[in-house]
């Protein structure tokens, strides 16, 4: 595979439905690829984790994200919220938010999202999407409890999120840029009636983020307005692309292959573990970005102050220097230090809410449906940062 030429601003046709044959080919050939002058590919795991823990390599998209978005509504938000922020910012809403999901906070997450996954369970007998009948719901349910959204106005939120996100491809379309800029706005006009109710009427401190964000100070940490609706948006951004692509990804590894399904139905304790490797092998995200600060030694070269680093994250969770037999989906791999959920202090501030809601929507799934198989062509999201489904028909039996 010649990969001279790769760049994820287009990308071969087959990328989409396999990006791992790529990834492969550029941590034998290429470890360190350039994308364009001063702009680079990391796909080899400990060279990505070496970013990671790099003091400079910043998270801070100003500069990179100025000629992509110009003054719009998308720039403010990719450059307000905890996500691509540095210190001190992303300490204190990162703060703020593991605050409020501390280890008490998840344990009482156990019983209700039981609860929403077995309603959703109970009308899925038969064919069925599974995106949109099942892994898409349980994420914006979760976020939309989290922030005390009234659950007659969380129609809007899933297709925000997409919106927003869809922004942050190597290179959006204009009209990807349209609707992303219009739903920052129609979410920002939301927030902000939903934010002022909830300065009225404050929830638990202890159990409602909105109002441990509005009530920062506290910590002496409190948020401008902008910085609370943006960050906001992150939560629900973030909590719902993961989730939904972590469940959908990891029944499809699943379905196809069922070697691994049975042993995880002989052995349901095995759910954690395969949760991981799901993770590992099907990564919700599949890239992260920086920017350096400051020299930084990688793969035999000195890069210079100013150069843009993409991790490959699906790539480094393929390397087989980290991960014996790396190409196969094993359910019983340990250890499994995979970088789905980023490293150090970047990594996902959500990420045990991620997976307690993947335990929950695996045990209940598999417990209720003995029989699961495909019922029609599983349609994938066509974008590079992102690896997920948009349509996945399934049909479910006893």
């Amino acid at each position: 595979m010649d990969i001279r030429g790769f760049r994820l601003t287009r990308v071969p046709e087959d990328f989409f439905a396999d990006p791992y044959p790529y990834y492969a080919a550029l941590r034998e050939r290429a470890p360190l690829h350039e994308l364009d002058p001063g702009s680079y590919f990391v796909s080899r795991y400990d060279d990505v984790v070496a970013v990671y823990r790099h003091a400079h390599a910043s998270s801070d998209k100003k500069v990179e994200f100025k000629p992509k978005f110009g003054d719009s509504p998308l720039y403010e938000h990719h450059t307000a919220s905890l996500v691509f922020n540095d210190p001190p910012l992303h300490a204190r809403v990162r703060g703020l938010i593991l605050g409020a999901l501390n280890q008490r906070a998840i344990a009482r997450m156990e019983i209700p999202v039981t609860q929403l996954v077995d309603r959703l369970l109970d009308r899925m007998a038969g064919e069925c999407d599974f995106i949109d009948e099942f892994a898409a719901r349980i994420p914006v349910e979760v976020i939309g409890n989290l922030l005390d959204v009234p659950k007659d106005e969380r129609g809007p939120l899933r297709a925000w999120s997409i919106a927003i996100l869809s922004g942050l491809e190597p290179r959006p379309t204009p009209e990807m840029l349209e609707r992303g800029n219009r739903a920052v706005l129609e979410f920002k006009d939301y927030l902000a009636r939903l934010v002022e109710a909830r300065r009225r009427s404050p929830g638990d401190f202890e159990s409602d983020v909105l109002t441990r964000l509005i009530q920062g100070e506290r910590d002496g940490a409190r948020l401008s307005a902008l910085e609370l609706y943006h960050n906001c948006i992150f939560l629900l951004n973030a909590g719902h692309e993961t989730t939904t692509n972590l469940i959908g990804n990891g029944a499809w590894l699943l379905l196809s292959h069922p070697e691994q399904l049975q042993q995880l139905r002989s052995d349901p304790a095995l759910l954690p573990l395969a949760i991981e490797e799901m993770l590992r092998y099907e990564g919700p995200i599949q890239l992260n970005n920086r920017r350096l600060t400051g020299p930084l030694a990688l793969a035999g070269t000195t890069l210079p102050e100013g150069s843009l680093l993409t991790l490959g994250i699906g790539a480094a969770n393929r390397d087989a220097r980290q991960f014996p037999d790396a190409e196969r989906f094993d359910v019983a791999r340990k250890p499994n230090r995979h970088v789905a959920f980023g490293h150090g202090d970047h990594a996902c501030a959500g990420m045990n809410v991620a997976r307690l809601e993947a335990r929950i929507a695996f045990s209940r799934l598999l417990r209720r449906f003995s029989k699961m198989e495909p019922c029609g062509v599983p349609e994938r999201d066509r974008r590079i940062r992102f690896r997920g489904f948009r349509k996945l028909p399934l049909r479910l039996g006893v």
